[in-house]
């Protein structure tokens, strides 16, 4: 993994920061992306580059020549449908899958030329389940599963694989952010929230740590990974063993 170079996004806190420890810690030169400059001085032995991934026409900045790319930034927003922002909605699915589109495009063509390539979309339980009050989240993270899938099959013959990672809640900023939400929509206590909304769907109850994301990231970006693609790898707990 010495030979190879990658690009992870969201990358100043929480999974995308596991990512790109457990990446480095392979031996892989790792670019950290994130519009956090704070977070990603804690990173040490990484590249780092502050940007604002929502803004699409500044992506193609971006270094291009990446053999891996994981789509990781994202934001919440938890508000019954009719009370939804709608630029809120359009801001959410530009950052967590217009941006992923434009990434993964302009990689691609690195990628080819190599033979070789690993793109992992950091999806969530949330890809493959609905909840209440987080219409634009669900719905970016479903086309994110949809569009992972189409890489996969363009890719497989240029050696390239595309993954989607699905944990349930992670204990991560934008998890703890939710608690004050979640509790003034349901009418609960945050300590509440974390057992009786969060955890409620799971068998395992306790938060998932960033780590556990980051080891599952590392084997799909691995020597081992070559026949695992258009997949969608849960971790949840056992809430879609339901």
């Amino acid at each position: 993994m010495e030979t190879r170079r990658a690009l992870v996004t969201g990358a100043a806190s929480g999974i995308g920061a596991a990512c790109a420890r457990r990446l480095a810690a392979d031996g892989v030169h790792v670019v950290a992306v994130d519009f956090d400059p704070a977070g990603l001085e804690a990173l040490e032995g990484v590249e780092t580059v502050v940007a604002d991934l929502s803004d699409l026409d500044r992506l193609s900045e971006l270094p291009t020549d990446v053999d891996i790319l994981v789509n990781n930034a994202g934001v919440q927003q938890v508000a019954p449908l009719e009370q939804f922002p709608p630029e809120r909605f359009s801001y959410i699915l530009r950052l967590m899958l217009e941006s992923p589109f434009r990434l993964i495009r302009q990689s691609l063509p690195h990628m080819y030329g190599a033979g070789w390539g690993r793109v992992v979309n950091i999806s969530s339980v949330h890809g493959l389940r609905a909840s209440p009050f987080k219409a634009a989240y669900v719905a970016a993270k479903h086309g994110l599963e949809g569009l992972s899938k189409v890489v996969a099959l363009e890719g497989a013959a240029h050696g390239v694989t595309s993954n989607c990672v699905n944990p349930a809640y992670v204990r991560t900023p934008l998890v703890t952010a939710q608690l004050a939400d979640q509790a003034a929509t349901h009418g609960l206590s945050e300590a509440e929230v974390l057992d009786k909304v969060l955890l409620e769907p799971v068998a395992v109850k306790r938060l998932i740590e960033p780590a556990e994301v980051a080891e599952l990231v590392a084997l799909l970006c691995g020597p081992a990974s070559a026949s695992i693609t258009g997949s969608s790898f849960v971790l949840d707990g056992g809430w879609t063993a339901h």
